[in-house]
């Protein structure tokens, strides 16, 4: 049976079976560090009887007044563990902490090309908010589709009324 619970620290040491997709972004400790110090409640793991990572999500809340929203910074699932549902149920989570902390919306930026995540996200609610053009670097730089997904609190639904223009990431509030 799988254990979604908090990640912590000693994690850190544990978790490149997850972390070495070509599609997960990976980050320094310190930024790990950083997000477990201030967002804990926000950075959950699922973990297997075995005890291995399985998969994780991180995020945080942010913004002012009807911008104040969840936000999925990684989710990843290691491969062997893909289509067991591990990655809504970790969606899941964030979204009833988000709910909690009385956020409008959650969002996240993925890869235009990551279709299976594209359209894992659409199934668990989600719209495309806006693009934004080269989001992420490399040897050819890459758009993200901003998704977004309304919780309760955003009673008109606001925060989901897709953007009439692509951005640029120094466009982002």
């Amino acid at each position: 049976m799988t254990t979604i619970r908090p990640f912590t620290c000693d994690d850190l040491f544990t978790f490149n079976n997850v972390n070495l997709d070509p599609l997960t972004e990976t980050y320094g400790l310190p930024f790990y560090l950083q997000y477990l110090a201030h967002w804990p409640e926000y950075f959950q793991a699922a973990e297997s009887p075995s005890g291995e990572i399985m998969g994780y999500i991180m995020g945080k809340a942010e913004g002012p007044a009807d911008n104040w929203h969840g936000h999925v910074t990684a989710l990843t699932v290691a491969p062997e563990y893909r289509r067991l549902g591990l990655a809504a149920k970790l969606m899941s989570s964030l979204e009833d902490i988000s709910e909690k902390k009385k956020c409008y919306f959650v969002d996240l930026f993925v890869r235009v090309s990551n279709r299976v995540a594209v359209d894992m996200y659409k199934r668990l609610g989600y719209i495309v908010y806006r693009r934004v053009l080269e989001y992420y670097s490399g040897d050819v730089d890459e758009d993200a589709f901003d998704m977004r997904k309304a919780l309760s609190h955003d009673t008109e639904k606001k925060s989901i009324v897709p953007f009439t223009r692509d951005v640029r990431p120094e466009e982002l509030e």
